[in-house]
C-alpha cells in the first residue's frame, strides 16, 4: 500500500489503463490529517501541521475490497491504488507484482538514489589539525 500511495500517479495510470468493474464503498474523500514529529525521533511528540489526503474503499465484482489513502487531492491515483489493493488479494497478484508493483520498486529506488546523490554532493569533510600541546 506504502508504494501505491508514493507512486507518480502518473505513472500508476499508465502501468495500469484499465480499472476492472467495482462498486464503492467509500467514495474518494479528501481531507486533512495532522502530522506528528518528534524531536531526534525519541523526544515528545509535537503536531507539526495538516496536509491533505484522498481515501477511498472499494469492492470488486469478486468480492475483494481494497482501501486506499494517498498524499494530496487527487481522487484518481486513491482509486487506482485502491482497485490495485483489491486485485493484490486474488489470483492475480503475482502478474500485477510483475507489471505494475515491481516498476514501481524499481522506480522509488532510483528517486532514493538519485536523492542521496544529490545530498552526497553537498557532503563537507571536516577535519581537525593536531595541536601539540597535548
Amino acid at each position: 500500500m506504502g508504494l501505491l500511495a508514493r507512486a507518480c500517479p502518473a505513472r500508476l495510470a499508465a502501468l495500469c489503463p484499465d480499472l476492472p468493474p467495482f462498486d464503492w464503498l467509500r467514495p474518494p474523500e479528501i481531507g486533512a490529517v495532522m502530522v506528528r514529529g518528534r524531536m531526534g525521533a525519541t523526544g515528545a511528540p509535537f503536531n507539526l501541521g495538516e496536509m491533505s489526503v484522498t481515501r477511498c474503499a472499494l469492492r470488486l465484482e469478486d468480492g475483494m475490497v481494497g482501501h486506499a489513502y494517498v498524499q494530496g487531492r487527487d481522487r484518481d491515483h486513491a482509486t487506482r491504488a485502491a482497485v490495485l489493493d483489491a486485485l493484490m488479494q486474488g489470483p492475480r497478484a503475482p502478474d500485477l507484482d510483475r507489471a505494475v508493483l515491481a516498476p514501481l520498486r524499481r522506480d522509488e529506488a532510483a528517486r532514493l538514489e538519485a536523492r542521496a546523490a544529490r545530498a552526497a554532493a553537498t557532503k563537507v569533510e571536516f577535519f581537525t589539525m593536531v595541536r601539540g600541546e597535548d
